[in-house]
């Protein structure tokens, strides 16, 4: 691949590969960390592909498995680390509530969240990125969505709560 395609390819994907890897680690250093692996895999072992959306496809299978494999060391699980998701992209502040709520979530639900919702994948797109049953995408984004709905409504009671005035008698 030359220069000049890469660096297109690299532009064009490098805001999806980063929020992949975030959803993963929950960690700016790391996903960007990831970020550089895949793109240099992307240059250096790519295989030819017939469709942008091949490409895109597997550039978040890279992406999931590198993340995966980091998630699952030992390293990774032993140390703490909170770096903000917004430091990178600029959102409002109910989009970030959002994805905050989002990532919240246990990593079965939140990855195929972040795919249908964020990346605008089908269920069978993700189905084969994910290589999970399209059934079981379905389900699980069913059952993400209930847990997103429940963490919503758990914080509206709450902010509903703080919002009424206390009268305290002097």
């Amino acid at each position: 691949m030359d220069k000049e395609t890469f660096i297109k390819k690299l532009l064009m994907y490098k805001d999806t590969v980063f929020r992949v890897a975030y959803s993963y680690v929950k960690n700016k250093s790391d996903a960007e960390d990831i970020s550089q692996e895949v793109f240099l895999k992307l240059y250096t072992s790519a295989p030819d592909f017939n469709s942008e959306q091949a490409e895109k496809a597997w550039l978040i299978r890279i992406t999931i498995n590198k993340s995966k494999d980091l998630v699952k060391s030992g390293w990774f699980s032993r140390r703490s680390d909170n770096t903000e998701f917004t430091e990178h992209y600029e959102m409002s502040t109910a989009e970030s509530d959002m994805l905050e709520k989002v990532l919240s979530l246990p990593d079965k639900y939140r990855s195929l969240i972040h795919l249908y919702y964020y990346e605008e994948y089908s269920v069978k797109e993700i189905s084969e990125i994910t290589g999970v049953k399209a059934s079981t995408v379905q389900t699980r984004l069913q059952r993400g969505r209930k847990l997103l709905e429940k963490k919503l409504k758990e914080e509206m009671c709450y902010e509903k709560r703080n919002i009424l005035p206390s009268y305290e008698k002097h």
